[in-house]
């Protein structure tokens, strides 16, 4: 029994030295200067450290001399939140030709936005959005205007959203043009609309490649290791083309296989009628985080003008180390053991990145001069290989002259009797 456990204690020991980090373990070095040694900074994970560190960066490590300095690695994703609740429509009818109703938003303290639910298709409206402190109040507050849409017949889509500053009003006045009628208002939605920014690195470089009929290819070198993780497109404006004004092109990802990883779309809607004018575009579209050497993105024309793309970019969201130099103004980042798991830091558990964090210069990316490797943990049977065979073959031996022996002895009293 107190061998079994020495040997589980032995294995527990050996398996924990294997992920503890240290220095001579990793294979690459970084110098880090702390830009303002008072407050929260950051650096951006390149490209280098891509190729060399775990695919999941568990194994980056920043130090002050041989202390680790804990950090937070956040992906910098951005992101949108919408709190939404539904407004009581009040008072809905018809002035002097056109559709005009209250909104009762008194639940919601605060809110930027307020989406209408429309039965009508094929229309471009202006509603004028008013605030209110009582329902009888007729010293409104103009809040601007929004242009709704719909544009189902080109296949442009469709916007029923007015947007406004945040606001506080118990009660909101919406006027819209003439076009749509009481019956097609359905309801509405009050909402409050918060918004963070991504932030993209480069995962690779794009080029425009010979490709079939009625499709504009481009082959995208990847860089090793950074995932590829959104495509993006810049695209000319042209104000005499008509179908490069307004489009609506699906787009393909493919491997090296040629096997399709994601599908997306772009579009540009640019369109005046009847005094009012709608703009809008979108021109990028995520793909699930695949890393490969080499993708194709197809851009499908149909039976119309290729699009005239100054650029496509392959895109990754930045990932980032926050940490605090607490006064430190020369640190190093380690990273490249491919053993080593994830650290665990109170300041990764309990982060709040700082709206005043600053960016640190990342040095030139380098070999570990203390680089040593980590010891072999392999059990003593896969490094000595060899012996085991050559003590399997010494046995194969063995045992097969001790048959040759055994016969030849049982093989002289039959040749005696003979």
């Amino acid at each position: 029994m107190n061998t079994k456990r020495f040997f589980t204690l032995l294995l527990l020991s050996a398996s924990a030295a294997a992920s503890d980090a240290a220095i001579p373990y990793f294979a690459r070095s970084r110098s880090v200067v702390a830009t303002t040694s008072a407050v929260q900074n950051y650096v951006v994970i390149d490209s280098d450290v891509w190729k060399f560190a775990r695919p999941d960066l568990a194994d980056i490590r920043l130090y002050d001399g041989e202390a680790q300095v804990p950090y937070a690695l956040i992906k910098q994703s951005g992101g949108n939140s919408t709190e939404e609740t539904s407004a009581k429509v009040l008072n809905l009818g018809t002035v002097a030709g056109h559709t005009e109703f209250d909104l009762d938003v008194s639940e919601m303290a605060e809110y930027d936005q307020v989406r209408l639910q429309l039965d009508a298709k094929n229309f471009l409206n202006r509603a004028q959005v008013e605030g209110r402190k009582a329902l009888t109040d007729r010293t409104e507050v103009n809040l601007g205007s929004s242009t709704l849409y719909d544009f189902t017949a080109e296949g442009l889509g469709s916007n029923s959203n007015l947007k406004f500053s945040a606001a506080s009003f118990p009660y909101l006045h919406v006027r819209l043009a003439s076009g749509i009628r009481p019956n097609q208002i359905k309801g509405a939605y009050l909402s409050n609309f918060s918004e963070t920014k991504a932030a993209w690195i480069d995962a690779g470089q794009c080029l425009p490649v010979s490709g079939l009929a009625k499709q504009s290819t481009f082959e995208c070198t990847l860089q090793d290791g950074v995932p590829l993780e959104r495509i993006a497109f810049d695209i000319a404006k042209s104000r005499d083309i008509s179908s490069q004004r307004n489009f609506s092109r699906t787009v393909q990802v493919q491997d090296e296989r040629e096997t399709e990883i994601q599908s997306g779309s772009i579009s540009r809607v640019f369109v005046k009628r009847a005094g009012e004018t709608v703009s809008n575009e979108d021109l990028a579209f995520d793909v699930y985080s695949h890393r490969d050497n080499k993708v194709r993105v197809i851009i499908e024309n149909r039976d119309d003008e290729p699009l005239p793309i100054q650029r496509v970019h392959a895109l990754s969201y930045q990932r980032r180390i926050y940490f605090d130099p607490r006064g430190k103004t020369a640190l190093r980042l380690y990273y490249g053991d491919g053993k080593l798991g994830a650290p665990s830091y109170d300041y990764q558990q309990f982060f709040e990145q700082n709206p005043d964090a600053t960016a640190a210069q990342l040095g030139p990316a380098e070999a570990n001069a203390r680089f040593t490797g980590r010891p072999d943990d392999r059990p003593w049977s896969e490094r000595h290989g060899w012996i085991l065979w050559a003590a399997m073959l010494i046995a194969v031996l063995l045992l097969a002259a001790t048959a040759l022996r055994g016969l030849k002895s049982t093989g002289t009293p039959d040749a005696n009797r003979s």
